[in-house]
């Protein structure tokens, strides 16, 4: 009898072991984004880029998401911040100062074209590179078709 109580409560124990790994596992899948990391040439995050000219990184705090644009020597280039729908651009990287959206906008760059280095439901971000070796990066909602348009003004 002593011996079937052992195995039962091993069991038990087993189980309740397996259930709490999966709730981790769970939590850390809901909340996966790094929440440090901004403004580091190198950050340990994931790149999520969509393109192999950038690299872009997302982090996540409080319910809002941060987004860094760096170029493939790892220099910050831009970054901004995002919630529903409210973009702010950040004071971080060389072209911080060209970063356009939809509440900031910038004149459009006159025959560049850019390419789409991050996209999710929410979020959509073009970079141009241009002539003189700086970047225009513009954000845009993710549902926009043209994240210049969407984040430009006319001259």
């Amino acid at each position: 009898m002593h011996h079937v109580s052992n195995r039962w409560l091993g069991r038990m124990a087993a189980l309740g072991l397996a259930a709490m790994a999966m709730v981790s596992t769970r939590a850390l899948a809901d909340d996966g984004l790094p929440s440090t990391g901004l403004g580091q040439s190198w950050p340990n995050a994931t790149d999520v880029s969509a393109s192999p000219h950038w690299h872009v990184y997302v982090f996540e705090r409080s319910g809002i998401r941060y987004v860094q644009i760096n170029d493939l020597g790892g220099k910050v280039r831009a970054a901004f911040a995002v919630s529903s729908g409210h973009f702010l651009a950040l004071p971080l990287g060389s072209d911080a100062s060209r970063l356009a959206t939809p509440q900031e906008p910038q004149s459009a760059p006159s025959g560049t074209q850019g390419e789409i280095v991050y996209q999710d439901p929410s979020v959509k971000v073009l970079v141009a590179p241009q002539s003189n070796g700086t970047a225009r990066v513009f954000t845009a909602n993710g549902d926009c078709k043209d994240p210049i348009e969407c984040s430009s003004r006319a001259n």
